[in-house]
């Protein structure tokens, strides 16, 4: 990774400014997410819009021109217009005219499996430079009027992958429990909406309880596997950026990992919420600015979300 840029909606909302008129309190959310505010995009700010934004700062920081992207790969789950691909604008709108795009939907765990891929496709020669994005508008997704409000927002983060002397990213470490892919799911299709409009706009639910304790099995086996993979010892790990998910999903693993007591946890929900695909590259950028993570550092990334699909590697800190 040789550049990171990141793009918050202008608009901060508080918890008290959602649980106003629900059965929900500030000390509620707090206690059972961690969310204490988060971005909710403005009309103007599109998945493209965002994502543009998130990616030219990206670009700005690794020191090279739209003509030196071969690849942009963006990762999102909440692009309503379905086609066109978000991406193939978002490179037009970067002036990466000549790159390959297309979007993935691997759901909250997209940008790490984004960042699996690009690895591979740098790795074979297959192109140089990769631009990175992760982009959700979760507000659009969710009923405003369930907890799932309370705890999924918007925003992007992206990265440029390109070549190194040495490695830079280790082996990603991936896979996906079909069985289990009602437990975070749209309550129903777009062709019931179409066919029964009495029926309410789809919204996206969530086996709470289930999910939590699959995560929380999940993320530390999987960050331990991406660890080994890459020839590294745990104690080579500078920083856990996790999926933001949940605070107490976050804090589990990383009591689980057996991280060093020093070792810079991110915890951008707090101030974020959770973001999905843009919830990683969002909080390796925070741990950046904040100083508590450096640059050549070894982060461990897991991603983890619908699906339920999953992947984890370790980076060096851009």
């Amino acid at each position: 990774m040789i550049g990171i840029g990141a793009y918050r909606p202008r608009t901060i909302v508080c918890n008290d400014d959602l649980v106003r008129g629900t059965t929900y309190t500030d000390d509620w959310v707090r206690r059972r997410t961690g969310v204490v505010r988060r971005g909710h995009a403005a009309a103007d700010e599109t998945i493209t819009e965002m994502a543009s934004r998130a990616g030219s700062r990206a670009m700005a920081a690794a020191g090279i021109s739209a003509d030196a992207v071969d690849m942009v790969l963006v990762a999102s789950m909440s692009d309503l217009r379905q086609t066109p691909a978000a991406a193939p604008e978002i490179a037009f709108r970067l002036g990466a005219r000549r790159a390959a795009a297309l979007d993935i939907d691997a759901a909250c765990a997209g940008f790490s499996y984004g960042v699996g891929m690009a690895d591979a496709l740098v790795r074979a020669g297959t192109v140089r430079h990769v631009l990175l994005i992760g982009v959700d508008r979760m507000t659009d997704l969710v009923s405003r009027e369930g907890s799932a409000a309370l705890l999924f927002a918007d925003g992007a983060g992206a990265v440029v992958i390109g070549p190194g002397d040495t490695m830079g990213i280790g082996p990603t470490v991936w896979g996906a429990d079909g069985a289990r892919r009602e437990l975070i799911a749209h309550g129903a299709s777009w062709r019931d909406y179409r066919d029964r409009p009495e029926q309410p706009w789809p919204t996206m639910q969530m086996a709470g309880r289930e999910v939590f304790r699959w995560a929380i099995d999940t993320v530390p086996e999987l960050g331990r596997r991406a660890v080994e993979a890459a020839g590294l010892e745990m104690a080579q790990v500078r920083a856990f950026v996790p999926h933001q998910a949940n605070l107490r999903i976050i804090e589990r693993a990383a009591e689980r990992l057996g991280l060093s007591a020093d070792t810079p946890v991110a915890d951008d929900i707090i101030n974020a919420g959770n973001t999905s695909a843009a919830s990683i590259p969002l909080a390796l950028e925070q741990l950046r600015q904040a100083g508590r993570a450096h640059r050549g550092d070894w982060a461990l990334l897991v991603g983890f979300g619908a699906g339920l699909a999953y992947a984890a590697q370790v980076v060096q800190v851009p």
